[in-house]
């Protein structure tokens, strides 16, 4: 029997990797629904009951209608956020905080729904200090670091663990000169630091001597390894430097990715790790929104396939 469900998309209007997704899916014939949470409510309306049984209702955008009680499952995948630039200041902080904690609230209880994953359990995972503690408790290597806004205990850890690494616990993006940039990870000395620290929350890492980087996508229970070779000390900052080589995990690390996830309630995770020149794997971090479809065309991994088959709750 055809399973008529359908599967959201819920992301932003230029989002590459939920292109590809949709275009599996529709391949497939599989009912989706794309829609992104600026588009209420303009474009986008939600008609919800709370009932006995569960939410009850519909979700509706000018071409599709979804039945909030028959949603297959739901990618989320970074949406824009509500705005209501046509109000004045007080009252759009009113109306997003009502539409946050309602369409954002029904959004997050549907019922029999698989979530890749749940905004919840994202927002959960992106704390870094929370992923680094699951990691070493999945059993993971991490480099010794310290979370601190006294620039003291920083000079100190930086002389102690030195050579050190500086990296931003959340990446906002700056405009300079009107052109967004994002604060990249950068090697730090304890000469380096001054009474700036104090200002806000700084993560400092010990830098492991490296010989390559791993990227890890974890899509359900299937595990896609790519060792990523390069000269930069952080290699998302030129794609064009970087060489790609399918490799598998060493024992135990699959298993320790998905201990992870579990952790977290998630069913996906971008796994970034550093290669020592030993062969052993240090955790880095885990992005549980992060991107992976530029893989597959350099790699030939069935990224998407797999992206697909969990989305429509293949085995």
């Amino acid at each position: 029997m055809t399973d008529t469900r359908p599967v959201l998309i819920v992301t932003n209007l230029d989002d590459p990797t939920a292109d590809v997704v949709i275009e599996e899916l529709n391949e497939r014939g599989t009912p989706v629904v794309r829609f992104d949470s600026g588009d209420f409510p303009a474009k986008l309306s939600v008609d919800a009951e709370i009932t006995v049984d569960g939410i009850r209702g519909t979700l509706s955008t000018p071409t599709r209608v979804a039945d909030l009680t028959a949603v297959r499952s739901l990618y989320y995948r970074r949406p824009s956020g509500f705005a209501f630039p046509h109000l004045d200041p007080q009252d759009a902080r009113f109306a997003i905080a009502q539409a946050r904690y309602g369409v954002g609230g029904v959004i997050a209880s549907l019922p029999g729904c698989l979530y890749v994953n749940h905004p919840h359990r994202i927002g959960d995972a992106e704390f870094k200090p929370a992923g680094l503690v699951a990691a070493i408790d999945a059993g993971f290597l991490v480099p010794p670091t310290l979370v601190t806004s006294d620039p003291d205990r920083a000079r100190a850890f930086l002389a102690r663990n030195g050579p050190a690494i500086y990296k931003p616990l959340s990446v906002p993006l700056y405009k300079i000169d009107d052109t967004a940039c994002t604060v990249e990870v950068a090697e730090v000395t304890a000469e380096q630091i001054d009474d700036g620290v104090a200002g806000t929350a700084h993560l400092f890492q010990q830098r492991i001597p490296k010989t390559g980087d791993i990227r890890a996508t974890v899509i359900g229970d299937r595990v896609f390894c790519v060792r990523i070779d390069s000269d930069l000390l952080d290699w998302r900052t030129d794609y064009d430097r970087l060489k790609y080589t399918v490799v598998e995990p060493p024992s135990g690390i699959a298993d320790a990715m998905l201990r992870y996830l579990a952790r977290f309630g998630l069913v996906f995770g971008a796994f970034d790790f550093c290669l020592a020149q030993d062969g052993r794997w240090w955790f880095l971090e885990c992005n549980p929104s992060g991107q992976w479809f530029w893989l597959e065309p350099e790699t030939g991994l069935p990224l998407r396939a797999a992206m697909a088959d969990l989305l429509e709750r293949k085995s």
